[in-house]
Order: structure tokens, then sequence, then C-alpha cells
């Protein structure tokens, strides 16, 4: 760190030497004229302990120069961020950078209020090819950047070591498949009749995730990433499996329901009343600090006829406002480059459990020591770089996936209830159908 805030002011210290006779004026325009520190409003969607963290990074930033002081803003979750956005994009009142889940790149770009960070990337031949390859692979739309890639994760498994002794499974060993993940959930039940097998929330990220490790695509058109979709792709034994396996689960009674419930979901976890759970990896340092006995994490699941093809990533990344003050920008542009260090990365990865977007950093001593006491914390990094680069790995692209993952959830509910699966998933099918066509109608096309 100490290396790093040397570079960075020593970095600062040519910008003032070339200064016009405007005091306080810089050559990259992020100083005011007035030698007032450069403020970037940073709203952003973490909370607990990975807001922690970041507030600690967005401090240690501020107190490393005397240029530009970042303003980090809790603005509620991602649904509730990405609307305030939209309600005030292009406007004064508009951030000068905002963290926007990976569903909502589309919404973005097509909102005309953000500024594509292939601009400042061109500027100055800034290298992204130093970040990991499965994360820079979703955020390239059109062959350019239109944010910057920050927080990233993707579903793991969680489970529970004790409960596999003691139903006389391998603790080391996790189940690989849906049908494994059966058969340990039925000799969990046998041997303890107060805790279920598995949980699945209805979450339409999940969904995707155990389609993509498939090899399944959501969308047409490539996911969205040749043209926009014009109906789903997901309609076939693929996504439907998903469906199915649940069922099963629920008619052998060894499938703890939770619904979309996912805090219960992990409290169940934690007190003993399921024994795995699928969830973002970026839950590792709270599951694993919490559990009152060893967790264990493992790679995300897919049907036992298909082969393993790996997963799309989840998490957010950066955007910055359109129409803000070039020094205002540029400032902005500074801190996301800060926040891709393999130092920031490191901190940012054993505090959180998100990944390091930069590979180095877990060259770092501090990610070393962090794998001697928590090795778990290495399973999702082993997941995303054993991924094979695909249209299904690369995730899809459409500016209705939040309200997709709405549909898939209600559909999900109902074979939890003892729904029909055939019925819940053609209706879903339908219903996501029906929204592609009104969404493209609406933007004309």
């Amino acid at each position: 760190m100490k290396k790093l805030v040397t570079l960075f002011m020593a970095s600062l210290f040519l910008i003032v030497a070339g200064c016009s006779s405007n005091e306080g004026a810089s050559t990259d325009g992020t100083t005011s004229e007035t030698g007032e520190k450069t403020v970037v409003t940073f709203w952003h969607s973490m909370s607990g302990v990975p807001q922690e963290t970041l507030d600690s990074i967005v401090e240690e930033y501020n107190n490393s120069q005397d240029e530009v002081q970042v303003n980090a803003e809790f603005q509620g979750k991602y649904e509730e961020s990405l609307p305030k956005f939209h309600s005030v994009g292009g406007t004064e009142d508009a951030p000068t950078m905002i963290q926007v889940q990976e569903i909502g790149t589309m919404s973005m770009i097509n909102s005309g209020n953000v500024e594509p960070i292939q601009k400042f990337i061109d500027a100055e031949d800034y290298d992204m090819s130093g970040l990991e390859e499965n994360i820079i692979n979703y955020y390239k739309v059109d062959d350019q950047f239109y944010s910057m890639p920050f927080n990233s994760s993707t579903p793991v498994m969680y489970y529970n070591k004790d409960a596999f002794k003691a139903a006389g499974l391998d603790p080391e060993k996790a189940p690989e498949t849906f049908e494994e993940i059966e058969e340990a959930s039925k000799k969990i039940v046998e041997s303890n009749d107060q805790m279920k097998g598995f949980a699945l929330q209805a979450y339409g990220w999940l969904f995707e995730e155990l389609l993509a490790n498939q090899g399944g695509l959501l969308m047409n058109n490539d996911n969205g990433r040749s043209e926009t979709p014009t109906e789903v792709a997901f309609d076939n034994e693929k996504g439907k499996s998903i469906f199915e396996w649940a069922n099963r689960m629920t008619d052998d009674g060894t499938f703890a329901n939770y619904g979309t419930n996912s805090d219960n979901m992990v409290s169940g976890f934690l007190a003993g009343d399921v024994a795995m759970f699928l969830q973002s990896s970026a839950s590792s340092r709270d599951v694993i600090d919490n559990a009152p006995f060893e967790v264990g994490v493992a790679f995300l699941p897919y049907p036992e006829a298909e082969e393993r093809q790996g997963v799309a990533i989840g998490g957010a990344s950066l955007w910055m406002s359109k129409g803000k003050e070039e020094a205002e920008q540029n400032a902005a542009w500074e801190f996301m480059k800060y926040l891709q260090t393999p130092e920031v990365q490191a901190k940012w990865h054993v505090g959180t459990g998100y990944f390091a977007i930069n590979p180095a950093a877990y060259d770092e001593q501090v990610v070393k020591d962090a794998y001697k006491e928590m090795p778990q914390l290495q399973v999702s990094v082993q997941q995303l770089q054993a991924t094979k680069p695909s249209i299904a790995t690369q995730g899809a692209l459409m500016d209705m996936i939040p309200e997709e993952r709405k549909i898939i959830e209600t559909a999900l509910e109902e074979v939890y209830n003892g729904g029909d699966v055939d019925e819940a998933f053609n209706k879903a099918v339908e219903q996501v159908n029906e929204a592609i066509k009104k969404s493209n109608t609406a933007r004309g096309e």
C-alpha cells in the first residue's frame, strides 16, 4: 500500500508541476481552479461487511492524496439504486459514478446518461487485459467497455461438513451433480430427521447460473450478444431440468423450501436445519465466520447427463455519469483505476469474498495468509478460472432480465409448493417471451 501511495503522490507532483498560471489547475483536470479537492459522488449498494470494507478502501484513498475526495453513499439494494439513477440521470443530481448490477448493463447503455469508460481507456491507452478474462468478457459490449468491473461473484455450494460425517459421507468430497446432491440429501435426512438435505433459493440468478453451467443459453441471438433477443432460449430440457431437480427433492422430503428469502436460508444453514445450499461466493466470509461447524465450499452442480461448463459473472460494475465536469470525470476515473490495483483488490477479496478482478491480487501476502486460514475462499476463484469461455458463460444481455428473474422466481416457488413442473415452466417461458416483446416494442424494435 505504501508503494501505491508513493507512486500516486509522485504522479500528482508531476501534474502540479505542469499547471498553468491558474493556481490549483492541473493538466488532467482532476483539480479545481480554486485548489480545492475535486469531489466524486459514488453511489453504491454494498451493506454489512462489504460496506465496511468499501468504506475503509475509500477512506484510505482519500487520505492517500490531496486532490480528490470520494464520497461513498449507500443507495439501497441494486433494485433500488438503478431506478434512482434513472430518475436523476442527466441532471445535476446524478452521482459522478454508480455501482450497477450486471443485469442492469443494457438498461444503463440504453439510458443515454452514461459516459462509456472506453473514452478514458483510449485517451491514455489503459490496458484492461490484466484483469480476469472471464470477468471482462461479460462487460465488453460491442467491442468496448461501458463500465469498469468491480465487485464480481459467482454462486458456489456451501455444505455442512459435520452433517456429512454424521451421515457417513466424505466431508472432503462434495457432490458434483444434481443426482449426487439428491443421494447425499437422502442420507443426511436418514441420519438426522431434523435436517433437510438441500435448499435452492427461488432466485432467477441461480437459475441462470445452473443453466449456463450446462452450456444453456437464457436468450436467443447468442444470449443477446449478436442482436437484441426476441425470445427465450431456455425452453428446453436444460432449462426444465432445474425445475425437475427441485421437484424430485421436494417429493423425496429432502428439500428445504425458503422461497425467495436468502436470509432465512442462510440462517437455516447456520442453525443446522439444512446441510447444503447455493449462494453467492460473496457470502463466503459471513457464512464461514458465523457457522458453529466446519463449512465446505464447492463448485456449482450440474446434471449428470451434461458436462460442467462453468459460471457466468454476477456482481456489479462502476458507471460514469454523462454531463459531469471534466475534472470530476477524470477524478472518478483515477479512483476506478485505483480500485483495480492488486493491493486494493487483495483487501477487497479477503474482506468480502468477492473475486479479485485483478488476478495479480492473489499473489499479495494478505491473500496468501487468508487462504492458509480460510482455504474455502479459493474455491470460487478456482471455479471461475476453470470456466470454459462461451456465449453461455459470458452471460446474457437484455434490459428486461430483472423482470425475467421475477418470473422465474414465481415459477420456482410454484413448484416448491407442489405445483406441476410442466405448467409452471411453460407459463414462465410464455411470460418471459411476452416481457421481451414488450421491452422491444417500447424501444421501437
